[in-house]
């Protein structure tokens, strides 16, 4: 009898799990949204500083500097949302995205009614506050209702959301202004606040609160058709356990074997987002225009998202084939080079005339580090987070990624300085001066982990008489709200 039951829980057919890719497909607008806001600025920034595209009523044009605090300001956001965003989970999974859906469409609202420069900076704030919280919720709530067969599937419908995001910013950007592109921006995440009344919330969290009867019918909505009382018996007992552990938080036993994995990942994402290519992602309209003769800027950025797209795509299967260390290591060379001949080609057309014929050279180079980014130390640095830490201390995980919020606005915002000060090909010959420092600190500190169970990588960092062996059944099955 046990046995038949597991099958019917583990060996289900695909159309008993509809219910949960509908659920993906309805939180995924939310990743949609923060995508679409991360692409906005590349030809909103354009827009706004073009008089030409504005018409005569709250009309206004911004120059470089403005430009770089509506680029970056929705970082720092961002990084003002993480924190409320973790807490916020405690409330619910379903409930947070309903409550932060709505002003997330309305602060979008403030910049297409906006008649003044600040409207926009309070608009981008705000905006990546929600981006933040969204992007912290979702990964949470798909991976808590997905069976385990199909989790990592459904997980990647969030990432390919936003980068669909994304790159649909870039193509609609190049036929409307910032307004109307505002405007477009602002139906997803409103879409999102009128189907997410439609999911249930998760099992896990409904039984971690103790609402058993409301946890069986999330369950059954998830699982139609299905004998749940098995599973629904096991996740009570798991959560019992992760009740009565009584172990010290990671925030509160530092320990000396913890500050390498610290410092490798915090590491990581400091020369992850000084690379060049997360200011790219920002200017690309502005970067590529100043590039470019005879090719269109707009089409031009289109290629170079869609291509590093597929790069990242890509970079999932090479990952567990290949290894992190070889490339993370042909990422930095390559990023380099590519950096460097990309502010080398704009040091000699400087002021000089010459045709559309040399297009090819920039245009190359761009594809070349922005597929280097993708394949390599993109999504490697996030991927160490869940690798280096022990599984107790996995929480010190939000350092690193604090640290990128923090360095993602630096980036974004020093651009139009560096620009200012050293020039277009200056600022990419420090590019690739910072990448070289972060191919050395790769070789030097980063350890390969592939192969390597978590059991391997906690034994790694944890002293033996603080060791304790995981059992990986056990993680699968732990459901921590």
């Amino acid at each position: 009898m046990g046995s038949s039951t597991l099958d019917l829980i583990y060996g289900r057919s695909p159309h008993m799990m509809t219910q949960q890719v509908i659920a993906t497909i309805i939180v995924a607008f939310g990743p949609l949204a923060t995508g679409l806001g991360k692409g906005y600025s590349s030809p909103a920034v354009v827009s706004m500083q073009d008089a030409t595209s504005h018409n005569s009523t709250m009309a206004f044009v911004i120059n470089d500097d403005q430009g770089s605090w509506v680029a970056s300001l929705s970082l720092l956001g961002a990084f003002f949302g993480g924190v409320p965003g973790g807490l916020a989970m405690k409330f619910g999974r379903q409930k947070i995205l309903l409550i932060v859906s709505l002003p997330f469409c309305l602060s979008w609202m403030l910049t297409v009614f906006a008649n003044n420069v600040y409207m926009v900076y309070a608009s981008a704030f705000l905006c990546g506050v929600c981006s933040a919280i969204i992007s912290l919720v979702t990964p949470v709530y798909i991976s808590e209702i997905a069976h385990p067969d199909i989790r990592g599937c459904l997980c990647s419908v969030a990432k390919l959301a936003a980068n669909v995001g994304m790159l649909s910013s870039f193509v609609i950007g190049s036929y409307v202004n910032w307004r109307q592109l505002a405007m477009i921006v602002a139906i997803a995440p409103g879409v999102l606040f009128v189907l997410v009344w439609a999911i249930p919330e998760t099992p896990s969290y409904l039984m971690y609160k103790e609402k058993n009867i409301e946890a069986e019918q999330s369950y059954g909505w998830l699982n139609p058709g299905q004998d749940v009382t098995q599973e629904i018996q096991t996740m009570k007992d798991n959560i019992d356990d992760m009740k009565g552990e009584n172990g010290m938080s990671c925030y509160n036993e530092w320990r000396r074997d913890l500050i390498r994995p610290v410092l490798i990942t915090c590491g990581l994402m400091v020369f992850q987002k000084f690379s060049g290519a997360n200011a790219f992602n920002f200017y690309a309209v502005s970067i590529l225009g100043k590039a470019f003769v005879g090719i269109n800027p707009y089409t031009a950025a289109v290629v170079v998202v869609l291509v590093q797209i597929i790069a990242g795509t890509v970079s999932s299967f090479l990952i567990d084939v290949v290894g992190r260390l070889p490339l993370l290591i042909v990422s930095n060379v390559f990023m380099t080079i590519a950096l460097a001949g990309f502010g080398t080609f704009l040091y000699w057309v400087d002021g000089a005339e010459i045709g559309g014929a040399w297009d090819w050279v920039p245009f190359t180079c761009a594809l070349i580090f922005q597929v280097a980014f993708a394949v390599g130390i993109s999504p490697i640095s996030w991927l160490y987070i869940g690798e280096l830490f022990p599984l107790k201390h996995r929480g010190l995980g939000a350092i690193a990624n604090s640290v990128s919020y923090v360095c993602s606005f630096v980036s974004v915002k020093t651009f139009a300085d560096f620009r200012r000060y050293l020039g277009l090909h200056g600022a990419f010959w420090l590019y690739a001066a910072i990448s070289l420092v972060g191919l050395l600190f790769t070789i030097i500190f980063v350890p390969e982990t592939k192969g390597k169970n978590l059991d391997e990588m906690q034994k790694k960092y944890t002293p033996q008489e603080k060791y304790t062996p995981i059992r990986e059944h056990e993680i699968e099955n732990r459901l921590i709200p």
